[in-house]
């Protein structure tokens, strides 16, 4: 069974690609940006504290990063399946790896996301996750 797909969305399906990359770019500083504030909240004395405790960092943070991993897997997926449709073949190259280990960082950082949310650092922290915090 061959299903082909029409030449038109071949094409347009590139651009997807460059367009997801600017969006994850602007989520992940977006994220740090909040994970930052949110660690300015926990380390704050008291009326710095609770004017930092206003914004919801926290919250705030784990839903732009929950975004992120999803948009990021499944971009990965998307971009394969893409590849693979247009060429018959993926191309295990730089790229290809890069990506992959890209999706392994964020996800394994959301794995880690009980450890960060206890506000956990240094060596009581697992050393991946003191990595990539």
């Amino acid at each position: 069974m061959s299903f082909e797909i029409p030449e038109s969305v071949k094409v347009w399906s590139q651009f997807f690609h460059p367009l997801l990359m600017w969006v994850l770019l602007a989520l992940t500083l977006y994220a740090a940006y909040l994970g930052f504030q949110w660690r300015r909240a926990r380390t704050a004395e008291s009326e710095a504290k609770k004017e930092l405790l206003k914004g919801k960092f926290n919250i705030r943070h784990h839903q732009a990063g929950s975004i992120l991993l999803a948009l990021m897997v499944l971009g990965t997926i998307g971009g394969m399946a893409v590849t693979y449709i247009n060429n018959g073949k993926l191309f295990v190259g730089s790229h290809l790896l890069a990506g992959l280990g890209m999706t392994g960082l964020i996800a394994t950082s959301a794995s880690l996301s009980p450890y960060m949310q206890k506000g956990m650092s240094g060596p009581a922290m697992p050393t991946s996750a003191s990595m990539l915090y």
